[in-house]
């Protein structure tokens, strides 16, 4: 009988993505094990049958509230659930361990425990999977590769036949405004690009919280399209078409540089040494002081004309 191993992963889709280089080494080194992962419905679909997992839960699932109370009613189900794993790693707040305790009670008998806080001791994605040595595994490439699958990719096609190329791809926003770039110098950026010869198509990327920034950017160039609340699956097979990403410190931007996309990454406040995603094809440029405001547009506008190519322009400015 195969091995069931169980990865439990809350957080936002940056969190998720830097956990992915930890579930690799589980899925290389015990290949024939069944694994799931329990999280957020939307972001775990990124692995779901896409390489790392076989099945996935939600962790917003009601009846898992009595795990995080001192002896609690369990419903049976979860308890058959979670004791029909051979192993399981869980990345959740349990300061008090609670949670764990609870698993117990299910019959589980190993249980890894990660932090899901970072310190700036290294790059967050090996902090990540530190604990995976307790398995004797250790990680090499802190890089996470994202695997689309054969529907991703045809969507991707379909949403992109009439687009010209080169295209770039831009996600102005995060979760932090810290770590944005001012909307003026996207804008400027923008329309910089619409000036070049030939002018590359854009892909304006973004879902609710950036509202207000893709509606500022949206006329900002003829040749653009936009994909707005799109499934992770969906826009992970649209971005590994792009020449370029232009992204912050976000989610979106691990995404892209996870489908192998080359990225050039806006950093301010936060330390690309511990947060950057650890791919090859990126590139950061971090803010003067740490402050985006201070992040120069010409300086964004080389750094794209060396990645693309140094297509001709006007004057840069």
């Amino acid at each position: 009988m195969s091995p069931r191993i169980l990865v439990i992963r809350g957080g936002a889709i940056g969190d998720f993505i830097l956990t992915l280089p930890a579930i690799r080494l589980l899925r290389e080194n015990f290949p024939r094990a069944r694994i799931e992962i329990l999280g957020y419905k939307h972001i775990v679909a990124l692995a779901h049958g896409r390489f790392y997992a076989d099945d996935s839960r939600s962790i917003e699932y009601g009846a898992l509230a009595p795990f995080f109370i001192p002896n609690a009613e369990l419903a049976p189900g979860l308890m058959e659930f979670f004791g029909s794993f051979n192993q399981v790693i869980s990345y959740l707040f349990d300061p008090d361990r609670i949670f764990e305790a609870n698993l117990r009670r299910c019959g589980v008998r190993n249980i890894i425990v990660g932090s899901p806080k970072i310190d700036d001791s290294e790059h967050a994605a090996s902090q990540l999977a530190r604990p995976l040595q307790a398995l004797a595994l250790y990680l090499e490439n802190p890089g996470a590769t994202l695997h689309p699958a054969s529907e991703d990719r045809e969507f991707a096609a379909r949403f992109l036949q009439q687009v010209r190329q080169p295209l770039l791809a831009i996600h102005p926003g995060s979760g932090s405004e810290r770590k944005n770039w001012p909307v003026e110098k996207w804008l400027a950026l923008c329309r910089w690009l619409g000036s070049l010869h030939p002018a590359p198509s854009l892909l304006l990327i973004g879902g609710e919280a950036d509202q207000k920034r893709l509606s500022a950017l949206q006329h900002a160039q003829g040749n653009l399209q936009v994909a707005r609340d799109l499934p992770l699956c969906q826009l992970a097979a649209l971005v590994e078409r792009c020449a370029l990403f232009l992204g912050h410190d976000s989610g979106i931007s691990h995404l892209a540089a996870a489908v192998q996309a080359r990225c050039l990454l806006l950093f301010g406040p936060t330390d690309p040494e511990i947060w950057a995603p650890a791919n090859p094809g990126v590139r950061v440029i971090r803010a003067p002081g740490g402050e985006m405001e201070n992040l120069e547009l010409r300086t964004v506008q080389e750094a794209v004309q060396e990645a693309i190519g140094n297509p001709r322009t006007n004057e840069i400015g």
